[in-house]
């Protein structure tokens, strides 16, 4: 209780602002290997050959690893394991690892890199999620349809809800894709210790479901696995998904010796997840005295080639769908879709942040039509203590919009006291 209403300093302040504090990218061991990846240039593809040996003649290149070359599972995901490690028969999306070179020094790794000659057969990609739920429809994944998940939800009889309605504002409103772009750009380093068992040290949001993923990758159990977070320099959820951890877990179990791997930024915005684009469908009804009547909604959530943690995802963004307002008759239908493009995941707000831009320009634009203060229509349609929510959750306690609004409106120099209809009772 003593901390309470105070500002300790961070415990790892003092070593970031100095620079001691120790990042992967700044951690080596004697004898250490460098790796880099190959990826594909194409969004989807057939991976005809594989030819490594201009790559293997090249000074310092010690290893030309394939798909071939796993020993465990080649497969990875926080929810699904549809993401390979090192792409064997075709590239789904321009994240798809294809080879993987480790050397004696970076330069020499980029070199070899480079050497590397594979033979494609592009395909056709699906770029759009309204193209990936048309039916017949090419399948992403073979074994899959392209619908991940599906959420429905529903309350009260929407038909109804909009008869009765004296305003109705339909619109169509997207969300591109975003990256995190942390300061940090990944970086890890593994090394097989005195007792032959793997230590991986990365920048990682999950050290226990890395372990979990490495030991799938090699075939081990988990127990000679440790996995070793130093500082992370940004995260946001970016650093949720596999990026580097396998990769150097395989370089450094087949040539016996550390291995390390940070990627430039450009290769930053190949290997990691971004914030899922949506496409939001939505229908809003109200009566000329403000109050909410319908809400229909479709959110398609683009997951990119790989599920990541799609389901959860559109999953929040069905649960916010109506914003914190009260009505009465809802039907939601949220859905995340795989496409060849790259794969989308956990950003900060998971879900919960692209339906805002929705249900908030439906509030103003119904306003609008209604000649109702913008606030004044929130107002009338705000959770209070006691209300219940679309999927029929009781808000009995902590619902403090009402008194977040009123010191919003003071801040904008609004009068609360002429937008409240009668008056400050509520405050």
């Amino acid at each position: 209780m003593s901390l309470i209403g105070t500002s300790p300093p961070r415990v790892d302040a003092r070593s970031k602002v100095t620079g001691r504090a120790l990042y992967p990218a700044d951690i080596n061991f004697p004898g250490m290997i460098y790796g880099q990846a190959v990826r594909s240039p194409y969004a989807h593809a057939r991976i005809i050959n594989i030819d490594t040996s201009a790559a293997l003649e090249v000074p310092g290149v010690l290893c030309v690893l394939t798909a071939r070359d796993i020993p465990g599972h080649n497969g990875q995901g926080v929810v699904y394991q549809d993401m390979p490690v090192l792409a064997r028969d075709e590239v789904r999306s321009v994240n798809d690892v294809v080879a993987l070179v480790g050397a004696t020094t970076p330069a020499a790794a980029r070199a070899g890199a480079a050497k590397v000659k594979i033979t494609y057969e592009e395909l056709p990609a699906i770029l759009d999620p309204l193209e990936a739920l048309k039916p017949g429809a090419p399948r992403v994944h073979p074994d899959r349809d392209n619908i991940i998940y599906h959420l429905p939800i529903r309350k009260g009889d929407v038909e109804a809800g909009f008869a009765a309605a004296d305003v109705v504002v339909e619109n169509t409103y997207r969300t591109q894709l975003l990256d995190h772009a942390f300061l940090q750009p990944e970086a890890a380093v593994a090394r097989l210790d005195e007792r032959g068992h793997l230590v991986i040290y990365v920048a990682t949001q999950y050290v226990h479901w890395d372990r979990t993923e490495v030991a799938r990758v090699l075939g081990w159990h988990q127990d000679r696995i440790r996995i070793v977070a130093p500082a992370v320099g940004g995260a946001f959820g970016g650093r949720e998904d596999m990026t580097l951890q396998t990769l150097v877990a395989l370089l450094a179990v087949h040539t016996r010796r550390p291995a390390k791997m940070v990627l430039t930024r450009e290769e930053s915005f190949l290997a990691h997840s971004k914030r899922h684009p949506m496409i939001m469908r939505y229908k809003t009804g109200a009566t000329r005295e403000g109050k909410l009547t319908a809400l229909e909604a479709e959110i398609i959530g683009d997951s990119g080639a790989y599920a990541s943690w799609a389901p959860k995802i559109l999953r929040k963004a069905a649960i916010h769908a109506t914003g914190p307002y009260v009505v009465p008759n809802v039907k939601i239908d949220a859905y995340a879709v795989y496409t060849n493009n790259p794969f989308t995941g956990a950003m900060r707000g998971f879900g919960a942040t692209q339906p805002p831009l929705a249900y908030e320009s439906q509030m103003d634009e119904l306003a609008e039509r209604l000649g109702i203060h913008p606030f004044t229509f929130r107002w009338l349609n705000a959770f209070r203590q006691g209300d219940v929510t679309a999927t029929g959750q009781v808000l009995e306690s902590s619902v403090g919009l009402t008194a977040t609004m009123l010191q919003a409106a003071r801040a904008a120099g609004w009068s609360p006291a002429e937008l409240i209809p009668g008056g400050m009772e509520d405050e």
